[in-house]
């Protein structure tokens, strides 16, 4: 019976760590989805502004509307993703990080 307990104990314990697996995994999408959310609505935010400067057409309710809805969004999720934090509240290294980065395949650099 010894050697039955230990295969039970080792497959709760697989079955633990698959689970914690999951977890991180869709708190990964979560944060890509929140990612993808807020780009979306600086970019709209972004296009709002270049058409008030370059053709001077009145945009700014559109502008005001999505400066609220950033705002409510950075309330529930953290800051934006633009200012190099994630939904989680990670920072993201930058341009100009001391830290070896392997370059693309390919070799690109930037």
């Amino acid at each position: 019976m010894a050697l039955f307990d230990k295969v039970k104990e080792q497959a709760s314990q697989l079955a633990q760590k698959a689970q914690e697996a999951g977890k991180a995994g869709q708190a990964k999408i979560e944060d890509a989805q929140a990612k993808r959310k807020s780009d979306a609505m600086l970019r709209d935010l972004g296009a709002a502004l270049y058409a008030q400067k370059t053709t001077g057409a009145d945009n700014s309710a559109e502008i005001d509307r999505i400066v609220g809805e950033l705002t409510a969004f950075e309330a529930e999720n953290g800051a934006a993703a633009s200012d190099g934090a994630t939904a989680s509240g990670e920072t993201t290294p930058t341009g100009g990080s001391s830290e070896a980065e392997t370059p693309p395949e390919g070799g690109f650099t930037l």
